[in-house]
């Protein structure tokens, strides 16, 4: 008698994933939406069922949006004072607000990409 053929699981390619998820798509089906709000993921997905309430991003994507925020803004207030002359009390005021502006437009996408990542790798609870 032979075993029964182990169940075939579905590729997960993480490059599309991704890139639905930077959109705030589902990774899965990439036509339902991946947050409810902001930073917090729906339940399942409403067109394809699929569960995004088991990911475990926990503290990772605010980890790589500083170190993109730092990668973006220092190369960046090195050359604008080296080109231009601007008063250290302007710069003081321009480069926090830029900061936390940058860092609200990518949270939400960094996050979606922590979650496609952990949906293509199976971890987590996605099976």
């Amino acid at each position: 008698m032979s075993d029964p053929a182990p169940e075939q699981k579905r590729e997960r390619p993480f490059r599309p994933a991704a890139m639905l998820a930077l959109r705030g798509r589902c990774p899965s089906c990439g036509e339902g939406r991946l947050f409810a709000s902001f930073l917090r993921p729906v339940h399942a997905c409403a067109q394809c069922g699929q569960r995004w309430d088991v990911h475990q991003a926990d503290d990772f994507p605010s980890y790589i949006v500083i170190l993109l925020l730092g990668h973006i803004l220092v190369p960046l207030m090195i050359e604008v004072n080296a080109a231009l002359s601007i008063p250290l009390g302007w710069q003081a005021a321009i480069w926090p607000v830029l900061a936390v502006i940058l860092a609200a437009l990518l949270i939400q996408p960094v996050k979606g990409a922590v979650i496609a990542f952990q949906w293509t790798r199976r971890m987590h609870g996605f099976a």
